[in-house]
């Protein structure tokens, strides 16, 4: 179990809990998503790269087809096993590890990339920079990717928030807005890396009910926290009740950040 005073009030939450619900519904990335991170020239053959917060693999696993090499860090076992398992069904070569980001241990100058998505906020930053600048090669770049729904703007998302608020009242991941926590260059980062590209942009991602109510049970304030098991199956009733009440297919409105760093000399 993971605690951060100031993610969930302190409440104890654990991505190895929704592992399976993660590696099925959570690969929901469209190809804009991966076009963008090339059009960058990151991620290609010729390169070594290193996905922090792997997850399942999400990262490693879409972009494997484009020739760079992959390794891939988690912080979780369970996260870990999944990414494996999905990769090996697909004879792909990913190089995945069990640790923490401020924990990856790799010879210097290991990496022309180092990508993070959905996982910049967890980190200690006083110990992840200078690892990053350490692995990094000379003139290599630190990829972060942020990808919210916008609920303000999308009912159904807005809605499901709710009904997760109503069984997890401290969750944190609940009406967040455009750039509220967009990676960017801080006081931190800046004796390390310097910026050369940020972006930020809006998608309609799509969904079916189930794909949908997966993707939240696989979210950090439900299937990830340390709610017991029966709270989650009263949960997912019930938002399986609110979703008969909508299309079978939808899409829901995110907005997508990128900043792309590139290690000082």
């Amino acid at each position: 179990m993971q605690k951060y005073d100031n993610i969930d009030g302190g409440a104890a939450f654990d991505w190895g809990r929704s592992s399976v619900d993660y590696a099925k519904y959570r690969d929901i990335y469209p190809a804009e998503f991966y076009q963008r991170i090339l059009d960058l020239g990151l991620c290609v053959s010729g390169q070594t790269v290193l996905d922090l917060g792997t997850g399942t693999g999400v990262l490693p696993r879409n972009l494997y087809p484009h020739g760079a090499k992959f390794a891939g860090a988690d912080i979780s076992k369970e996260q870990i096993d999944q990414a494996r398992a999905l990769s090996d069904a697909r004879n792909m070569d990913i190089d995945y590890i069990v640790a923490a980001a401020e924990d990856v241990d790799f010879p210097a100058g290991s990496f022309d990339v180092v990508t993070a998505s959905q996982c910049h906020i967890y980190f200690d930053n006083k110990r992840v920079y200078p690892k990053i600048y350490q692995l990094l090669k000379d003139g290599g770049h630190f990829c972060i990717l942020w990808t919210i729904w916008l609920s303000f703007e999308d009912e159904i998302a807005r809605r499901s928030e709710e009904l997760v608020l109503k069984y997890n009242p401290g969750w944190t991941g609940a009406g967040i807005k455009r750039a509220e926590t967009a990676p960017c260059l801080d006081e931190e980062a800046a004796p390390y890396f310097e910026e050369e590209h940020s972006l930020s942009y809006d998608v309609n991602i799509p969904f079916t009910r189930e794909s949908w109510h997966g993707r939240i049970v696989a979210c950090r304030g439900m299937g990830a926290s340390s709610l017991p098991r029966e709270t989650i199956r009263d949960f997912e009733a019930e938002h399986k009740a609110f979703l008969r009440t909508v299309p079978e297919e939808f899409e829901i409105l995110h907005n997508v950040s990128l900043l792309n760093l590139r290690k000082k000399g």
